[in-house]
């Protein structure tokens, strides 16, 4: 099962931050990815997990369950899981590229659905930020099941950046090591 990245041929740009000397390793973006991830309740019911996080983006998986199962007849995940999945790997996706950690809510999600995911087979979601802003970060993705190259769908999205001030300080996994 190959999980390259589909090429956005025509408008792909380089994601460049603008704050001074962001460098942070590979290591660390899939550190804050999983921390991130692990906040997220719904997502844990679900079994969301990251495959690869980098600054150019984020591959997670949504594995096969009957419980996500929208037609029992036919065994396909229903739509709203595979929506989750791209809302949190779009949304992931925007602390892959910010130097500091920031809380990033939806603004704006599409989803467009090619055909439906096949029965009895994990779901993987890839997103990217494509442009970032002081106060909006723009991303785009797709999910697919074997093959990148025949998505199941296309997500592009909208997220407000509330600044790395707004993550509030304490006890709990997005407290903790906010700033790497």
């Amino acid at each position: 099962m190959s999980h390259k990245r589909l090429s956005w041929r025509y408008y792909r740009r380089p994601v460049f931050c603008t704050h001074k000397a962001f460098q942070m390793s590979d290591t660390l973006i899939f550190e804050r990815a999983q921390r991130f991830l692990s906040a997220l309740r719904h997502c844990q019911v679900l079994g969301l997990q990251v495959c690869s996080a980098d600054p150019q983006g984020l591959t997670m998986r949504l594995p096969y369950s009957s419980d996500i199962v929208g037609n029992p007849q036919t065994g396909v995940i229903h739509g709203g899981a595979i929506t989750t999945l791209m809302d949190t790997t779009c949304g992931i996706a925007t602390v892959c590229v910010l130097p500091d950690f920031e809380i990033c809510p939806t603004l704006d999600l599409r989803v467009d659905y090619m055909h439906p995911a096949e029965p009895h087979k994990d779901v993987f979601g890839f997103a990217e930020c494509y442009r970032v802003t002081p106060t909006i970060i723009f991303t785009r993705g797709y999910a697919y099941q074997d093959d990148p190259a025949h998505p199941i769908a296309h997500v592009v999205g909208t997220f407000m950046r509330l600044g790395s001030g707004a993550v509030k300080s304490g006890p709990g996994p997005l407290a903790k090591g906010a700033g790497q």
